[in-house]
């Protein structure tokens, strides 16, 4: 489940509702303003990683809090507007908003675009700290805080076994490294390797149903084959 906060600003009841289902489905956690006075205060006072924004509401217009946020906030905003003209949506751009959906519109599209924009924005989060933080790995779409053993894939947690966790650390702190069957063995299990041992075959199978898109066609834990494995940066 993930643990970001989303803060839909709509005056439009039904439309903030209905949002907030379908994020909350996600594991998101939903926080709904229903005016632009109610959502700059929300974003005073809460940890928010992305804004979905209406732009006509009565009081504090949608363009008017879009730049208010930009101001403060690098966080991703959503617009969401009635209207479809092409201005329009340029206008909004304009204002700071990072996307822009017109009303009526898909809330599984609506879904899809905030995942997409959480990656970029914690992607560049994540670039920005990279030489700072010791205690994070970041490869590709694998982070690895090695604090509190949290593995996320895609910015969603994976549920690894202490072993398992071991065996991806070990590629993961020494990319571009081939490490041998027999070698991760003696890391991890802290024992002698023997002939015929599959335990190595059988952990990589399951890390990579956990990590991978396609633990058949591996993009991230590399086979190198007659060798052993490996992760690249």
């Amino acid at each position: 489940m993930s643990n970001y906060n989303i803060l839909v600003i709509d005056d439009e009841v039904e439309i903030a509702e209905l949002v907030g289902i379908f994020l909350s489905n996600e594991g998101y956690q939903v926080l709904k303003a229903f005016n632009g006075e109610e959502g700059l205060v929300l974003l005073e006072k809460e940890n928010i990683q992305l804004v979905i924004l209406d732009i006509m509401m009565p009081g504090i217009d949608g363009l008017e809090v879009c730049k208010r946020i930009r101001e403060r906030w690098s966080i991703p905003i959503i617009m969401l507007s009635a209207k479809s003209q092409d201005m329009d949506k340029i206008i909004g751009l304009g204002f700071g908003a990072d996307d822009y959906m017109t009303k009526p519109f898909n809330p599984l599209e609506l879904v899809a675009r905030v995942k997409s924009q959480l990656r970029r924005f914690m992607f560049l989060n994540h670039s920005a700290h990279e030489a700072t933080d010791e205690n994070l790995i970041r490869i590709k779409e694998l982070t690895i805080n090695k604090n509190n053993h949290v593995v996320t894939v895609y910015n969603k947690d994976v549920n690894l076994t202490p072993t398992e966790y071991k065996i991806l650390l070990l590629l993961a702190t020494h990319p571009g490294k081939v490490f041998s069957a027999e070698e991760i063995f003696e890391k991890v299990w802290e024992e002698k390797y023997y002939e015929s041992n599959n335990t190595v075959m059988v952990h990589m199978w399951r890390l990579r149903e956990k990590v991978e898109d396609n633990p058949k066609v591996p993009q991230l834990i590399e086979t190198v084959w007659g060798v052993g494995y490996k992760i690249e940066n």
